[in-house]
């Protein structure tokens, strides 16, 4: 009988790396790479939110136990697309402009792309519409423009859906992690101090729409400063208007209406001041001699005016790029560290203010 052949003794396998033939799943591979399973998820998903060194060391690992992800696991794994959305209800053209390009900066080369989202929030509806862009689109986070980024109840939404936002908003509003805090009432406060430095006392003030807390903050630190100079604004001097040119054209005709009129107007944004030259010229006042005009915003409309318009000038475009860089902050502790930084308006002097006559 012929003698039996020896059965072939496998070769150990490495207790670190796994046994034999059996088959490595994710989570060896996050043992083995000495890293979260979601960070392995992200590599697997490519995501940009990883650190090359991180990347490197994770598929060195894979590719070491020749580790082949499931298809349908990765399709599950990856719930969200590598999108951010800008959410906005804002009639200032420019301004969102200006949000969008600093958005743009915030992701440039992070993988990520813009989408953007406007909306009417006088629409009962509108914050389900926002859950449905947030959900079709998959989107990683939410950036909230003034004045959507005011209303709690879109922000309990977002968070009830567990998606990330940033906040801009004249004042705190939420943890700090998610705000980007303006002080838009610093800036107007600025502006008042600048007319009365200049002498005028007959001042009136074009608010924008008591739905924004924008138009609040502005509104209350023009007040308040000229009220720290013994100056008072007469009711029939502050008039509301919703942030356009023509509600500011509106404004103004009120204002320059007979003999009674301001030797000063500080508008609540830039759209609402170029109203109030517009009204001027018709009306044959010049601008600064007989009037003097600020805006609030600086868009490049202040500038291309004539006389060139001062107006309090607020970061738009960085603020677009710090609240896009709030978004992509992988750790708690980063974003907390990056949303105490605020941003702070100031006044741009130009032609458009002299004493008065």
């Amino acid at each position: 009988m012929p003698p039996r052949k020896k059965a072939e003794t496998p070769a150990p396998s490495s207790p670190e790396r796994g046994g034999g033939n059996k088959a490595q799943t994710i989570n060896d591979i996050a043992r083995l790479a000495q890293v979260s399973k979601k960070t392995v998820s992200r590599v697997i998903n490519q995501s940009p939110l990883v650190h090359k060194e991180t990347r490197d060391r994770v598929e060195a690992v894979m590719r070491e136990v020749n580790y082949t992800p499931d298809p349908f696991a990765r399709s599950l794994a990856f719930r969200r697309s590598f999108l951010i959305g800008m959410v906005y209800d804002n009639p200032t053209a420019q301004y969102i402009v200006n949000m969008q390009n600093g958005a743009l900066d915030g992701i440039r080369d992070s993988g990520f792309e813009l989408v953007v989202h406007p909306c009417d929030s006088r629409n009962p509806a509108y914050i389900d519409g926002v859950r449905r862009f947030v959900q079709q689109q998959k989107l990683f986070g939410v950036m909230l423009v003034p004045r959507v980024s005011e209303d709690q109840a879109l922000a309990d939404m977002l968070a009830e859906i567990d998606c990330r936002y940033a906040r801009i908003a004249s004042v705190s509003l939420d943890h700090a992690s998610r705000m980007l805090i303006t002080h838009d009432r610093d800036g107007a406060a600025e502006a008042a101090d600048y007319l009365h430095a200049l002498g005028h006392r007959e001042i009136a003030l074009i608010t924008g729409p008591a739905s924004y807390r924008s138009a609040h903050e502005r509104t209350a630190g023009f007040i308040e400063a000229l009220q720290r100079h013994g100056l008072e604004l007469p009711r029939h001097r502050v008039i509301e208007a919703g942030y356009t040119f023509e509600s500011g054209v509106a404004a103004a005709e009120r204002l320059l209406a007979g003999k009674d009129r301001p030797s000063a107007i500080f508008a609540g944004n830039d759209e609402m001041a170029a109203g109030v030259y517009k009204v001027a010229l018709r009306s044959g006042i010049s601008i600064p001699q007989q009037l003097s005009v600020i805006g609030f915003d600086d868009s490049p409309l202040a500038s291309r005016l004539w006389p060139a318009m001062s107006s309090v000038r607020l970061p738009i475009r960085d603020m677009g790029r710090i609240a896009a860089s709030m978004l992509l902050q992988n750790e708690p502790t980063a974003a907390a560290a990056l949303a105490t930084a605020s941003v702070r308006p100031h006044l741009i002097i130009r032609d458009s203010c002299q004493p008065p006559g």
